[in-house]
């Protein structure tokens, strides 16, 4: 065998040196990139590992630090020694990687449902009086063609919060994102954002203008008196349904969305908003106060068009626009929450108790009895979500329920619109319409995860330990073609690198 070469190539000139002698730019290579502390000893060598520090606390990376991210789990510094090791996502367990996996996959999931609903509906025509309360509204009169409510009115709202939250994703992930990336946005926490104000700006051109047309062909309009009158009438028209039930599948799956959405700063008051919102909703349907409950709804909606367009605007970079939207939004919402909503609170005050007849009746519109006295107890006030021909009753314990619900409403938006005032004292002041709910996100994604300090170890380890030919492929060493034609006879190519190395080992 050939003698082993030094860890140095020597200096000394030489014409034509043996091939055995040659030490290759890959060898080279390797010493730089495995930080070996060798010793001459025959078959143990000093390699530094990563040892995970004793100490709870970690450190995140900085940006510039993370820019020189070698793969995506280790950190290295300017003489490649390993410091930082990401370990995991924040947060993670299975729970959280369960819903990280539905969110990711949320369109097809949502758009594979609904294709398995319509095909089992087409292809099992035993299953065509199930599937069918999906799509259809259900509890059509066949006397009246109006519809009454009940339970099956379920399937119809689970059907829009899929079909909504497929809408949204798809919208947003297809069509929102890439066109404002033509647009020049680049920053993945805008794009994220103005597709998410884009998708509430489309929902809401669709369902306020519904709910504009439903309150002026109702006798309620531009008079509120009338939202009390005609009570009880068990059945609704065909698109005061779908508007009612399409309004609260959106408000439950809103429940969802903040929660998939970036917590904002004022997360329990959005939350407790919504749970309002589908409480009222609910109640409204269920006792028959659908007048009322479109012309709340229309209130709200109007201030949720300028809102995103706001934003939008902001996020596309027309600040002049956005402030005057902004000032439209700021209008808006003190004549539409502050004011016709506490007309609407102050006539449910006021009128409601007596133009509305006290009492309980029972049965459908056809078959329609009473008023009778209000029984005792607590179970009647219950009964219409249980039983949508059994007892419906009014009387002053239902005027306080819905009022102080509304007022507690009206408290949530005092607040917001404080918060609005103080945006707009900046803007008057020169600054920008930002919004004061905005999150704190990081931008990188690297936020995401949890890094620990590593600390070098030096470690005994035998040669044969070493697997050479696996770092080569994890690092992507290639040889050189003048190194590679470099074969002796009876050697791996292991123990060949661990000679040109430096490392004495004899051969049989």
């Amino acid at each position: 065998m050939a003698d082993a070469m030094p860890l140095a190539p020597s200096h000394s000139p030489s014409p034509s040196p043996p091939p055995s002698l040659l030490l290759s730019n890959d060898a080279a290579d390797t010493r730089r990139h495995l930080s070996l502390e060798t010793s001459m000893a025959p078959k143990e060598l000093k390699v530094e590992r990563l040892k995970t520090p004793t100490t709870p606390s970690t450190r995140r990376p900085s940006l510039q630090a993370r820019n020189s991210m070698n793969g995506p789990l280790y950190m290295q510094t300017s003489n490649n020694k390993v410091l930082i090791r990401r370990v995991k996502r924040k947060g993670d367990g299975t729970v959280k990687n369960l819903t990280r996996w539905l969110l990711d996959n949320q369109i097809g999931l949502s758009f594979n449902l609904i294709a398995l609903i319509f095909l089992t509906h087409l292809f099992i025509p035993k299953a065509r009086p199930h599937t069918l309360k999906f799509f259809v509204l259900s509890y059509k009169s066949s006397q009246s063609g109006a519809y009454a409510i009940g339970g099956d009115d379920y399937y119809f709202i689970s059907f829009c919060i899929v079909l909504f939250t497929g809408l949204r994703a798809g919208l947003m992930e297809h069509v929102f994102a890439p066109l404002v990336k033509q647009w020049g946005l680049k920053k993945r926490k805008d794009i994220t954002r103005f597709s998410e104000q884009a998708w509430l700006l489309v929902y809401y051109s669709v369902f306020w203008p519904f709910g504009v047309y439903l309150y002026c062909n109702s006798p309620s309009f531009m008079n509120l008196r009338e939202l009390w009158t005609g009570w009880p009438d068990r059945e609704v028209t065909g698109l005061v349904k779908a508007y009612f039930l399409g309004q609260w599948a959106f408000w439950l799956q809103q429940v969802l969305v903040i929660h998939i959405e970036e917590r904002r700063k004022d997360h329990w008051q959005m939350l407790t908003h919504h749970f309002i919102t589908i409480a009222l909703m609910a109640a409204s349907y269920y006792y028959h106060h659908t007048r009322v409950g479109i012309l709340i709804l229309v209130l709200m909606d109007i201030v949720d068009i300028f809102l995103p367009l706001a934003k939008c605007l902001k996020y596309l970079g027309f600040s002049t626009m956005c402030d005057i939207m902004f000032g439209m939004f700021m209008a808006s919402w003190f004549l539409a929450r502050h004011v016709f909503f506490n007309l609407v609170c102050w006539s449910l005050w006021k009128d409601a108790i007596h133009i509305m007849p006290i009492g309980c009746f029972y049965g459908n519109n056809a078959t329609l009895k009473g008023p009778f006295p209000i029984p005792d107890g607590w179970r009647h006030w219950v009964e219409p979500f249980r039983n949508p021909q059994g007892a419906l009753c009014f009387s002053q314990p239902v005027v306080y329920g819905f009022l102080y619900t509304l007022l507690g409403l009206q408290a949530i938006t005092i607040f917001w619109f404080f918060m609005i005032v103080r945006v707009a004292i900046r803007v008057l002041r020169g600054g920008s319409a930002d919004d004061p709910r905005s999150d704190d996100e990081v931008e990188s994604d690297e936020a995401e995860y949890e890094y620990e300090e590593a600390q070098p170890l030096e470690e005994e380890v035998g040669v044969e330990s070493i697997d050479l030919k696996g770092w080569e492929r994890r690092a992507g060493v290639k040889r050189a073609a003048s190194s590679s034609a470099v074969n002796l006879p009876g050697h791996s190519d292991r123990k060949e690198l661990l000679g040109r190395i430096g490392c004495e080992k004899q051969v049989d």
